[in-house]
């Protein structure tokens, strides 16, 4: 269920509570939640995530991304996450799309090669297209 896109990140579909103490069997040391709340029924509320990511000795934070696309202080708040996670980090979302995008778009934040971050993603199953010329921008520090 967790799709490696690099050593040290996962991305996944929704998660549950079952899925937060697989991650902590894992050695998952922070989620990074990039579902907005409520936006559908069958999601486990972000409250209940991160109880039982703390309770399992894990860091969470919530980045909630919606389909309107991705903002400055979305690319800075995951890109500031992953630089001080103290080990991997699962970002999930609805399908892990939307945690993938903005993972790639953290990543040309930093000034990491483009292809390689396109590379990663696909060979996770996720496709850069949507945000690829973006992510060209950032990463060529327009």
């Amino acid at each position: 269920m967790f799709r490696k896109i690099s050593d040290t990140v996962f991305a996944s579909p929704q998660i549950g509570l079952a899925e937060v103490a697989e991650a902590a069997a894992q050695g998952i040391a922070l989620i990074i939640n990039n579902r907005p709340e409520g936006e559908s029924e069958d999601q486990t509320p972000g409250e209940e995530i991160e109880a039982a990511a703390r309770a399992a000795g894990l860091s969470y934070v919530a980045i909630p991304v919606t389909h309107a696309g991705f903002s400055e202080g979305q690319v800075k708040a995951m890109r500031a996450a992953l630089a001080e996670a103290r080990g991997p980090v699962l970002a999930y979302c609805r399908s892990g799309t939307r945690s993938t995008l903005l993972w790639a778009l953290a990543e040309a934040s930093r000034g990491a090669n483009p292809a390689r971050i396109a590379a990663q993603a696909a060979q996770a199953g996720y496709d850069i297209g949507p945000v690829r010329a973006m992510v060209d921008m950032l990463a060529a520090g327009d």
